[in-house]
């Protein structure tokens, strides 16, 4: 059963919360796992919106998962890249500007590989739901 989306909610406050006040030294690291702070541009509001996300380095890029927890429809944040894929990302206490790409084939399973070794709980999701779960490249914008 996928995770309860107002708990996840919750959670995802607070620990935004906890990262932006703390520059990334409190809440950075869960489960032994890095935690970056995405932020999107709302594709109807065009306010923006920050999420926590379990984020690997590849090079200059980062990886992030859009799994909402094994539902059966993507991540608010991941329909917001989709029309606005300018991103910011806060790893500790930098922030980046980042142009998010969904992978695709190959690429796609290259990086869900470590991800799902860095969270085994991927791969759970993964089952839990028929769509094919996002894994989202975001690249540095020069």
């Amino acid at each position: 059963m996928p995770m309860n989306k107002t708990l996840m909610k919750v959670i995802g406050i607070v620990h935004t919360s906890l990262y932006k006040m703390s520059g990334g030294r409190l809440t950075r690291n869960m489960r032994g796992s890095e935690v970056v702070l995405l932020t999107t541009t709302g594709r109807k509001s065009g306010k923006q919106h920050t999420t926590p996300l379990f984020g690997l380095a590849d090079g200059q890029n980062w990886t992030v998962i859009a799994s909402l927890g094994g539902h059966p429809e993507n991540p608010h944040w991941y329909h917001n890249l989709r029309d606005n894929p300018d991103v910011t990302l806060q790893v500790g206490s930098k922030t980046m500007r980042m142009r998010a790409e969904t992978a695709e084939g190959a690429e796609r399973e290259r990086l869900w590989a470590p991800m799902a070794e860095m969270y085994d709980g991927y791969d759970k999701y993964q089952k839990l739901t028929t769509r094919v779960i996002p894994v989202v490249v975001l690249k540095p914008v020069e």
